[in-house]
């Protein structure tokens, strides 16, 4: 029986060509690159929902990595990988130093060899399944160093690999188990390998980018007593806001913006009652963090037309569905809020899906929303895998949303993604001007930001602000029906294009003043009366809200000293005006502005829920941002704030707001 086994494994010995490490090299390359464009990366490639030969041959492929990769698979690929070194490594190990217990080495020709493959292996397929983000010529260059570390002259030492989860803490449980079994101890000049040099698998890199800009300074109103910017409709930071408070971390500073923190929330604002769609309201009320200062707190009403006054409706849902949109958070929660829409479309509206990945296509021609099983299979069918072709998506929608468009009806395009374009225009400052040159056709263009690690919140807000549009994240199935739900009408329909507000501050009677929020829009004085510059635009029913901090001529809450040449000379005026308020708009498909215009009275109003509530938003935004301005007021004032003006609230909005400021208080300590 001996003789026999000998037989066979000089057989075998015989039979087995020598490992070639170039030859390897490249055919790990190869299928990099085979991989990448199964994922449609090719940009000629259009996307479909029939899997052809090869298709179902990769699923195969691929199910079988899967379960190799398992932990069943493991164990067992592991335990054969042993049993063979088991019954040959004794006859084939050269001689040289005796055996350790403490260090694993792989050491003499065929054997190491052997054994190296099997971990190079199972570590790369780790590698593949937690970092398939990694573009396909780093992965190829990443395995071309781990080979060529791995078939170096010295021999090899395996290192402790650093604690892993999932599947890849399985892999390499797999290969501590093996190492300890060997046992070799290593030869003098051994190369220990690292980690980092094997194919181990990465986190994913948090690669979040935010449209911020430096705070509103205090201005001295002497010095620069107009103040000028567009308002702002958004909601996506209160979005981020909550996502990061309720994982358990404070969220980032510059994913704060203040205006987006106070204009999530309806509020209860006098209606329109004259010629224009919306109606300014505006109060005079004390600070609550500054003694000796006052708030002037502008509120906006648009006017809410009935559903049979809507115009008809044209929807192109461009999604995105590129490798980073697989998560539960992404394009299965982004499924199930369209789901949520739909609901609302009269049957005589239009939808059509266009998706981008690696390349654009149309997997849905224009639809009537009542055919509502079939615009259903289509979303059903979608898929998340390749790169990120965001322009060529944008492209293709804005041409199907042109041939949908008709007189009298109102198109929009609905970008759905996590903002990661990687592929064609990427630069926030591109994209607005791509976006610039297409909103004269009359196409509106909202987005909707999913997910968390990579969400490219600066390109999302820069795609809004210039498609005439409203930007919102959507982190659970309730925020999702609040926006396309609830505020539908609001989010689809414009009673009101570029608005802007200019308010010019009385020198007789205000000393300084600090804009709240509003940083990523301001605008310069003279953009005003130029009806050629794009601002914010109001939807059906919106409400915005936007607050000065002032300080009156003579208070003890003036921060500015005097000048030791004195200051400029104050221009005489009316002291019983604080300031002159100025607000100008479009009606939607006209090009000449119409503007309204009042006095903003010297005196304190009564602050309403409506106000103090917006007034306790407007603080947690700030210390949330650090609360340079707000003295010693801290979170439970907030609190308290918040919890005294919470008044009607039949949806919660308000009550989840003070849990996440006693959530922020929490983690702030």
């Amino acid at each position: 029986m001996a003789d026999e086994l000998d037989d066979l494994k000089r057989a075998l010995e015989a039979a087995t060509p020598e490992p070639d490490p170039v030859r390897k090299r490249t055919a790990i390359a190869d299928a990099e690159e085979i991989f990448a464009r199964a994922q449609g990366s090719r940009s000629a490639a259009r996307q479909t929902v029939r899997k052809g030969r090869m298709s179902r041959l990769l699923d195969g492929v691929f199910a079988m990595t899967e379960f190799l990769t398992s932990r069943a698979g493991l164990t067992m690929t592991t335990g054969l990988v042993a049993v063979g070194l088991i019954a040959f490594l004794p006859e084939m190990r050269p001689p040289g130093p005796s055996f350790a217990p403490e260090t694993s080495v792989l050491d003499g020709g065929a054997a190491r060899q052997e054994l190296t493959d099997a971990l190079v292996d199972n570590g790369a397929r780790s590698d593949l399944r937690a970092d398939q983000e990694v573009a396909p010529a780093n992965r190829a260059q990443a395995a071309d160093d781990t080979v060529a570390d791995s078939f170096a002259q010295a021999p090899m030492v395996l290192a402790e690999p650093a604690p892993q989860t999932g599947l890849a803490e399985e892999s390499v449980r797999s290969q501590i188990r093996m190492r300890d079994m060997l046992a070799i101890a290593p030869p003098a000049g051994a190369k220990r390998i690292a980690p980092a040099d094997m194919a181990m698998p990465r986190p994913e890199r948090d690669t979040e980018a935010f449209a911020t800009a430096p705070e509103n300074t205090l201005k001295v109103v002497s010095e620069d007593p107009v103040s000028t910017f567009s308002i702002d409709v958004d909601t996506a930071s209160y979005g981020v806001v909550r996502s990061s408070l309720t994982a358990g971390r404070l969220p980032p500073r510059e994913a704060v913006r203040v205006e987006e923190m106070i204009n999530y929330f309806p509020y209860d604002y006098p209606a329109p009652d004259g010629a224009h769609p919306f109606r300014p309201t505006i109060s005079v009320v004390p600070t609550p963090w500054n003694e000796g200062t006052q708030l002037v707190h502008i509120g906006l009403q648009g006017d809410l037309p009935t559903v049979e006054d809507r115009p008809p409706l044209n929807l192109v849902f461009l999604i995105d569905t590129s490798g980073s949109m697989q998560d539960a958070n992404k394009l299965p929660l982004l499924k199930q809020s369209f789901r949520l829409m739909l609901s609302e479309l009269r049957p005589e509206d239009e939808v059509s899906i266009v998706t981008y990945a690696g390349s654009a296509g149309q997997v849905l021609e224009p639809t009537p929303a009542g055919q509502r099983s079939v615009i259903l299979d289509a979303l059903d069918r979608l898929e998340a895998g390749g790169s990120t072709a965001g322009q060529a998506g944008l492209q293709q929608a804005y041409q199907v949303a042109e041939g949908m468009a008709g007189d009298g009806e109102v198109t929009r395009v609905i970008l759905a993604t996590d903002g990661d374009f990687n592929v064609g225009l990427s630069d926030p400052d591109a994209l607005k001007d791509f976006i610039a040159d297409r909103r004269e056709s009359g196409t509106y263009l909202s987005v909707l930001g999913f997910g968390r690690g990579n969400l490219d919140d600066a390109t999302m807000q820069a795609l809004a602000q210039n498609g005439n549009g409203q930007a919102a994240y959507i982190d659970t199935l309730s925020e999702a029906r609040k926006v396309l739900v609830d505020q539908l009408t609001g989010a689809l329909f414009p009673i009101a294009n570029d608005v802007k507000i200019q308010v010019e501050f009385n020198p007789a009677a205000v000393a300084e003043y600090r804009l709240i929020g509003y940083e990523t829009r301001a605008l310069k004085r003279e953009d005003f009366n130029n009806d050629r510059v794009d601002a914010g635009d109001i939807g059906a029913g919106h409400r915005v809200t936007a607050l000065y901090e002032v300080t009156p001529v003579g208070s003890d809450a003036v921060r500015n000293g005097p000048l030791r040449y004195g200051d400029a000379p104050v221009v005489a005026g009316d002291a019983a005006e604080l300031g002159y308020f100025k607000l100008r708009y479009k009606r939607p498909g006209e090009s000449e502005s119409v503007l309204l215009e009042e006095a903003i009275p010297v005196g304190a109003s009564d602050a309403s829920g409506e106000v103090r509530f917006g007034v306790a938003m407007a603080g947690f935004g700030e210390l949330l941002r650090g609360g340079t301005y707000l003295g010693s007021w801290g979170w439970g004032d907030a609190i308290a704030l918040a919890n005294g003006a919470r008044g009607d609230d039949p949806f919660g909005y308000r009550a989840e707001a003070v849990t996440l400021m006693r959530l922020a208080e929490a983690l702030d300590r």
